[in-house]
């Protein structure tokens, strides 16, 4: 019996060595997958040392001379493909490595439009002396208002309801300045219809329109400033009124033009996006003697000016405490067919806001998106991105349409099909632009 018990024990012990040896062996070969995974092959680590980086935002001169501007006028000496070049960063680390999530209890982002025609509108269109005619749509003709009435309703929690005296104290002795497009524009001339109306009218003054144009309240020594910039680096369409080229050139390493503009606000709001869906980009980069361009598809060209602008807000913005924003893409809405299977239209005639919550249409780019989460990612937890992208999405019916004034005569074939000339991009005000402001105002 006791020599039983020992062979028992003795095959215990070895069952049990068995089964430590099986142990170490998956621990081993897992870790020696992992270091396969991690390490890159022989091919990849030659394609990444044939990378060339470009350190951006260097005041560039060649022989002594500043590199000149980019503007309306400026040309390609020829053009190559894109070399593959990147933009390289300083080794600045974030804060905490992601993006402090400023409200854990609640996704502000994530809801639903209510009809709310007691609060809303939160100001009056014929009543905002700094309205656009290209948002005006009820002074074009657009009857049906519905659009104005639409209030933002996150699950589970409340925005800060809008206040515009609070709005006013955040903004005491600051400078608030928008850069980006036409759409941050329309955010712009929001805020200004928010606040306008409580400022006498012998204390408030708006600057003549050029690439910064500025609203200011004598009484808070405050302005709200918008600059346009729609590719944030210098480029060829940075006149805010004869910008539609032909060609496309930026300066995919350079935000100096911007940056002396805008480095001297206090709280930035960014947007960049419709631009870069309009095909392929040349690229002139501020070390090229030659006047050659390269051409690259517009998402290279896109990570490469985000890098470059993320370079600026790491050496910058972050160092001095400033307040910056990044407003995600506002969607377009072209295809009816996305909302509605079998039409043939777009958002000219919508009344209605889309209320399938996991609608998203082909006019926001997922590629792009991810683009910008990356870049912005390694930011420091002082970024705020403001994600107007979903919630705009459901807002088919906000577009001007046809309601808007048309800088370029209007040809009697597009007038007898309403449909063909239709803005669906830009957004009517009152409306959804405010909404972006008041995600903008509860963050601040």
């Amino acid at each position: 019996m006791q020599r039983w018990n020992r062979r028992k024990t003795h095959l215990h012990l070895l069952a049990l060595l068995f089964l430590l040896f099986i142990v170490l062996t998956i621990l081993h070969n897992e870790h020696s997958i992992r270091q396969i995974q991690e390490t890159p092959d022989p091919e990849s680590r030659r394609q990444e040392a044939s990378i060339s980086y470009v350190k951006p935002n260097v005041l560039s001169h060649r022989n002594g001379v500043p590199v000149e501007i980019l503007d309306r006028f400026s040309k390609c000496n020829g053009t190559k493909q894109y070399s593959g070049r990147k933009i390289s960063r300083d080794g600045r680390k974030s804060e905490s490595g992601r993006r402090k999530v400023r409200s854990a209890r609640c996704d502000v982002f994530s809801g639903k439009w209510v009809f709310d025609n007691t609060s809303y509108p939160l100001y009056n269109e014929s009543q905002c002396p700094y309205m656009s005619d290209q948002l005006a749509c009820h002074k074009h003709g657009r009857s049906d208002v519905r659009y104005q009435y639409w209030r933002w309703q996150p699950h589970g929690c409340n925005l800060k309801r809008w206040n515009v005296t609070k709005m006013w104290e955040k903004l005491r002795g600051k400078r608030l300045m928008f850069v980006g497009d036409s759409l941050n524009r329309g955010q712009w001339i929001s805020m200004v219809c928010l606040l306008q109306s409580v400022i006498p009218a012998d204390k408030k003054s708006m600057s003549p329109n050029a690439p910064l144009t500025i609203f200011r309240a004598e009484e808070y020594n405050a302005t709200i400033e918008f600059l346009w910039a729609p590719l944030l680096v210098e480029s060829n369409s940075d006149d805010p009124v004869n910008h539609r080229l032909d060609e496309r050139i930026i300066r995919p390493d350079s935000v100096l033009k911007h940056s002396s503009e805008w480095e001297h606000a206090d709280i930035l709001v960014f947007n960049t996006y419709l631009w870069w869906r309009q095909g392929p980009v040349k690229l002139l980069w501020s070390a090229e003697e030659n006047g050659v361009c390269e051409e690259s598809e517009e998402h290279n060209a896109m990570e490469l000016v985000m890098t470059t602008w993320a370079d600026w807000v790491a050496s910058r913005a972050i160092p001095l405490k400033k307040q910056v924003f990044f407003v995600t893409m506002s969607p377009t809405h072209l295809w009816s067919r996305e909302w509605e299977v079998e039409s043939d239209g777009n958002c000219y005639n919508e009344k209605t806001p889309i209320e399938l919550e996991s609608y998203w249409g082909s006019g926001s780019d997922q590629p792009t998106m991810r683009i910008v989460e990356k870049i912005i990612d390694k930011l420091s937890s002082a970024i705020t991105v403001l994600n107007i992208t979903q919630l705009s999405e459901y807002r088919k019916d906000g577009h001007p349409s046809i309601y808007r004034k048309f800088w370029e005569e209007l040809s009697p074939q597009q007038l007898s099909n309403p449909v063909s000339y239709s803005d669906c991009i830009h957004w009517c005000l009152p409306g959804v632009p405010d909404v972006w402001n008041e995600l903008l105002f509860h963050f601040l």
